[in-house]
């Protein structure tokens, strides 16, 4: 017998012998490849692209809410140990306030009512609708559902979710809002003062300012028309540096004008006396939290899982700018304080958060990181500037979140990028930098002249008829005693001037 290996005219009989026999069995395998493979079914692939949408937003949402954690150690390791359990019950109890407020009316105001260019619905809780039906406009991002978007949120109806998923999403912005003036206002507000202001600032003011941005109003809408409707729009903020953290910060400034400075702060002879935080170790790991938080906070804004290319994209450029803010405040600090003073990384790495939150899906990384670094750089001369001028806020909120606030909304039109627009926020306007610039700039003028007067007639309006400082006694013994008659370190003593 010759070798199979071996040339002859035996070797084209035998392929020729096996030949049909693959071809067979290729045939066979393929029959029942076919036969087992399951029919797709349009609405099942529907089904799954909302499922995945939809954890999306949801996982985001709750990163953000974790971000009320962030907070609490941040503000209380910057505040004095006599005021701690002070801090740590209005940070808790901020979000429990935003919870109802933002369900029982802010939610319709801010998102309901279609076609409305300055409010939104007057009406309490949610009503339903057909999500996560899109609209007819934004029909191809779900090519396997004929469904037509139906209810009073058109102007959030773009994102492929159930209802209580965008709800639960914006609350936990809304929140975020009323969690940045307990900083500002932090060691000498009453209790009580404090949630009333969260209700109304919660409940009113945010959805008023935030419909008009995010709920299709007058400043996130095409000019059109004539009069304030055609002189406003095209204005973007893709995940709230003036939508959450400037109304947060003009409410904030409000309050520590009309509260006024704390004890010892400022001497007779205008000197400034340093009040240090009592732990930064709890200050440092808020902002790591803050920090994790930001990751859901900017990148969940896109509110579609998609192909994940918008979600990476924000995220890298929110990481870029953390980074670059600290560095940049750090620079700054032992530049001008001859030390790296921890706190001032510790807000410039926030602040360079806060700048990017507006602008990240519209410019590209590199971008990202120069307004990151630009930020830690104003977040310090922001914290000097405020003690100059005798305003005092014990955590640096004004500067990180009012100050960068502003000036990441106009980065938006100073670093815009056309192509990032379109393929990362989907959100182009066709304008250029300089004119995208004047259309940021007519936004902030306009959300500023409507919180800032607001928010100084209601602590006003409290002060006359409630009183929101505590007692000197009160304030030189603590909050944590006077307010809610414990302390959060009773093992230990101490004596407080």
């Amino acid at each position: 017998m010759k070798n199979w290996r071996n040339p002859g005219v035996g070797t084209l009989g035998k392929i020729a012998l096996v030949l049909p026999l693959l071809a067979a069995g290729a045939a066979f395998a393929e029959d029942a490849v076919q036969a087992a493979a399951p029919s797709i079914d349009p609405s099942s692939l529907s089904a799954l692209r909302v499922g995945m949408d939809t954890v999306w937003v949801l996982v985001a949402g709750m990163l953000v809410f974790w971000m009320n954690a962030g907070f609490a150690l941040v503000e209380s390791g910057l505040a004095q140990s006599k005021n701690c359990v002070n801090i740590l019950a209005k940070n808790f109890i901020v979000f429990a306030i935003s919870s109802l407020a933002f369900w029982v009316i802010g939610w319709n105001l801010m998102f309901g009512g279609n076609g409305q260019m300055w409010t939104g619905l007057f009406d309490f809780f949610p009503n339903p609708d057909n999500s996560p039906a899109l609209g007819s406009a934004y029909a191809a991002m779900n090519p396997f559902s004929t469904a037509v978007y139906s209810g009073d949120y058109e102007s959030i109806n773009w994102t492929p979710v159930p209802l209580w998923a965008k709800f639960f999403f914006q609350l936990v912005f809304a929140g975020t809002a009323a969690t940045i003036v307990s900083g500002a206002v932090a060691e000498r507000i009453k209790f009580s003062a404090f949630m009333i202001f969260s209700v109304i600032l919660v409940a009113l003011v945010y959805p008023v300012s935030g419909k008009w941005i995010w709920g299709a109003g007058i400043l996130g809408s095409t000019p059109s028309g004539e009069g304030l409707t055609a002189f406003f729009g095209n204005f973007r903020d893709f995940a709230g540096s003036t939508v959450v953290h400037s109304v947060g910060g003009w409410a904030a400034l409000t309050g520590v004008i009309v509260l006024g400075p704390r004890r010892g702060k400022f001497g007779k002879d205008g000197k400034v006396h340093p009040i240090p935080g009592h732990n930064m170790t709890s200050a440092a790991l808020g902002v790591l939290i803050l920090w994790l938080g930001w990751f859901g906070f900017n990148p969940g804004s896109t509110m579609s899982a998609g192909d994940g290319s918008a979600i990476a994209h924000v995220l890298v450029a929110t990481n870029v700018a953390a980074a670059t803010g600290a560095l940049g405040a750090l620079i700054t600090a032992w530049t001008l304080l001859k030390k790296p003073d921890l706190s001032m990384i510790l807000n410039g790495c926030l602040a360079g958060l806060v700048a990017v939150t507006a602008p990240c899906a519209f410019v590209t990384i590199g971008s990202a990181a120069i307004i990151g670094a630009i930020a830690g750089v104003i977040v310090v001369f922001a914290v000097i500037f405020f003690d100059k001028v005798k305003l005092d806020d014990p955590v640096g909120a004004l500067s990180v979140h009012l100050v960068n606030g502003v000036f990441g909304t106009l980065c938006v039109g100073l670093f815009y990028n056309t192509e990032i627009a379109k393929t990362v926020a989907a959100l182009d306007t066709g304008l250029t930098p300089g004119a995208q610039f004047v259309a940021q700039l007519k936004g902030v003028l306009l959300v500023g002249g409507f919180v800032f007067p607001i928010s100084l007639a209601l602590w006003y309006a409290l002060k006359a008829t409630m009183g929101i400082r505590v007692t000197a006694e009160e304030e030189t013994e603590g909050l944590d005693i006077g307010e809610h008659g414990n302390e959060a370190y009773p093992d230990f003593q101490g004596t407080h001037k």
